[in-house]
């Protein structure tokens, strides 16, 4: 396995940030559904807590990310493609790139203005981003819930496709993006 992609996969790099990345995201997710339904406690503190450090965290590799997908090769697509299956791949991830950028960017909105601490897995202070705000915390929660139910529904769609790909047109775009390539 080669670290850096060529024209025929995606090498351990891109792998390791895509599935760091997708780990990150579905658990931010979870917690994120979960502490909101909490009632104020020690708890839903800490799950806060470790909501907010997982999207600082996420927000880096994604910068990563884009930076890694920026200095390689990007594999091609399957021949078999349409050009307008190709052109909604290129959406759907471009789609992806911008919510993994606005979904924590709008959370760190939201806890500045609301002028809450960021303190990344209590290690890393991270300052406010802006002064407080009442009405500026407020539209920024709902951006925050906005990009979380289009994150997921571009998600289905992104897990769907894969899929499909691997399950009803038989192609390795899935096996290319996993660690262990089997035929």
């Amino acid at each position: 396995m080669k670290f850096r992609n060529t024209r025929d996969g995606w090498g351990a790099g891109a792998q390791l940030l895509h599935w760091l990345i997708a780990a990150g995201i579905a658990t931010a997710m979870l917690l994120g559904w979960i502490m909101v339904n909490l009632p104020n406690s020690p708890g839903k503190f800490q799950l806060y807590a470790l909501h907010k450090s997982l999207g600082i965290t996420i927000l880096a590799l994604v910068l990563l990310r884009i930076v890694w997908r920026w200095i390689n090769v990007v594999p091609a697509m399957p021949g078999t493609l349409s050009p307008r299956e190709q052109q909604l791949a290129g959406a759907g991830h471009m789609a992806l790139y911008a919510l993994m950028l606005l979904m924590p960017l709008s959370g760190y909105v939201l806890n500045s203005a609301a002028n809450f601490p960021l303190n990344v897995f209590g290690v890393v202070q991270i300052p406010n981003l802006t002064p407080e705000s009442e009405t500026l915390a407020e539209v920024a929660g709902v951006m925050h819930l906005t990009f979380f139910w289009v994150l997921a529904a571009v998600l289905v769609a992104h897990i769907g496709a894969a899929l499909r790909h691997h399950f009803v047109l038989h192609d390795d775009v899935l096996r290319r993006m996993l660690p262990v390539r089997r035929r």
